[in-house]
C-alpha cells in the first residue's frame, strides 16, 4: 500500500523509531510526520504496546488492519481502520477501502496539521478528565488553534460578509406542561451557533435543569436544517484567543445540558454539523430524520470541535470514530450514525 503523505510502519518499525525517545531533538524521529499509520496485521504481538505511543506521539496515529477478527481488546490508537465490514467499536469499516480512507485522512490532516495534532492530543488527554475538565481543556486548545496559522489562514481568505443583524430571540423556549421544548431560531442563518445562540442555550438549559417541574424537554431547529454549525462570520471576526475561552467556559450549553440530558430528546434533521451536533450528542435520546446528516468540519479552518464535541461525541462513539469523523470532516449518514450510537431513533 502506497499512500502519498502516510508512512506505514510496523508495530517493530514503530517501537525502533522510538528507540531515542520521542522527546529528543526537535520533538523526536516522528516530527516530521503529521500522520503516521501503522500495519496491525503486521507483527501484532507488539500492538498492545503502542497505548503509549499514542500517549507520547506528535502526530496521528493511525491503526490498519484486520484485527477485529482476532482481537478484542485493539490497541488504544488515535483512529483504527479496517477492511471487515460492520466491525465493532472502536473500528471504522472502509466500504471504499483502507487506501482511500488514509488518502482522505492525509488530504484533512496535511492541510491543518498543527490543529489535527492538537485534537488527537485533546482527545488523547480526555480519557483521564472528567467531564467539566475536559471542557476547559477543549476550549484552552480551541483559542490556542484561534491565535495560530492555520486557523489565521482560513479566516484571511473568507470573502467578508456584511454583518448581519442578530435575531431578537435566537434560542426560543416553549413549555406546555410538563414538556419544554427549546428551539434554534435562526432559519435564515441556517441556526448557525453565534454567541447570543450559545448564551440562550446556556441559559435555556441552566433554568431546565434547576426546574425539577420539567420533565421532558425536546431540542429542535427551526427550518431546514438542524444546525449548520458555527456563525463563520462570527467566528472569523473573534475576539482575543483569552477572551474567546473564557465565554465558552463560563457560559457552556455543554455543562448546562448534561445537568438535564437525561430529560432531553434532540430531534435532528438536515445537516447538523459542528456546535450543533457537539450538542445533540450529549441529548439523553437523539432522533434524527431520514434526510439527517452529521459532521465535524472545523479542521478546515484550523480549528477543533469547541462545543464540547471532544467530550460529548466520544461518551457517544468512541474517541477513534469522534477522531475519524473530526479529522476529516466527511459527513455521516443516519444509517451508519444508528450503527455508531450517535443517534437512538431514526
Amino acid at each position: 500500500m502506497d499512500v502519498v503523505g502516510v508512512p506505514i510502519v510496523t508495530p517493530t518499525q514503530v517501537f525502533d523509531m522510538l528507540d531515542g525517545g520521542l522527546a529528543s531533538g526537535d520533538g523526536g524521529p516522528l516530527a516530521d510526520s503529521s500522520l503516521l499509520a501503522v500495519d496491525l496485521d503486521v507483527g501484532h504481538t507488539h500492538a498492545y504496546g503502542l497505548a503509549d505511543l499514542t500517549r507520547r506521539a506528535p502526530c496521528v496515529v493511525i491503526g490498519i488492519g484486520s484485527l477485529p477478527r482476532t482481537l478484542s481488546a485493539p490497541p488504544d490508537l488515535d483512529v483504527l481502520l479496517t477492511d471487515v465490514p460492520a466491525a465493532p467499536r472502536p473500528w471504522r469499516s472502509c466500504a471504499e477501502g483502507i487506501e482511500r480512507a488514509l488518502s482522505t485522512l492525509s488530504l484533512s490532516v496535511l492541510c491543518a496539521p498543527r490543529a489535527a495534532t492538537t485534537l488527537a492530543q485533546v482527545l488523547r488527554m480526555g480519557r483521564d478528565l472528567s467531564f467539566d475538565e475536559a471542557l476547559v481543556a477543549e476550549s484552552l486548545a480551541y483559542s490556542m488553534l484561534q491565535a495560530g496559522s492555520e486557523f489565521a489562514s482560513w479566516s484571511e481568505g473568507r470573502d467578508r460578509k456584511p454583518h448581519r443583524l442578530a435575531e431578537a430571540v435566537p434560542v426560543e423556549t416553549d413549555r406546555s406542561d410538563a414538556t419544554l421544548t427549546v428551539t434554534l431560531q435562526r432559519p435564515r442563518a441556517r441556526n448557525a451557533i453565534d454567541t447570543a445562540t450559545r448564551d440562550g442555550l446556556a441559559a435555556a438549559f441552566d433554568r431546565a435543569s434547576l426546574d425539577s417541574s420539567v420533565e421532558r424537554i425536546n431540542l429542535r431547529g427551526a427550518g431546514p436544517v438542524f444546525c449548520t454549525g458555527q456563525d463563520l462570520d462570527e467566528l472569523s471576526r473573534t475576539p482575543d484567543a483569552v477572551t474567546a475561552h473564557l465565554g465558552r467556559t463560563s457560559r457552556s450549553p455543554a455543562r448546562a445540558l448534561r445537568r438535564c440530558a437525561d430529560r432531553t430528546t434532540a430531534h435532528v434533521h438536515g445537516r447538523c454539523a459542528g456546535p450543533g451536533l457537539e450538542l445533540a450528542a450529549l441529548a439523553g435520546r437523539v432522533v434524527a430524520a431520514a434526510d439527517a446528516r452529521f459532521e465535524l468540519p472545523e479542521i478546515r479552518m484550523g480549528l477543533m470541535p469547541g462545543t464540547g464535541g471532544t467530550v460529548t461525541l466520544p461518551r457517544r462513539i468512541g474517541r477513534q470514530r469522534t477522531a475519524w469523523m473530526a479529522l476529516t470532516g466527511a459527513p455521516v449518514d443516519v444509517e451508519t450514525a444508528l450503527d455508531w450510537g450517535l443517534v437512538d431513533v431514526a
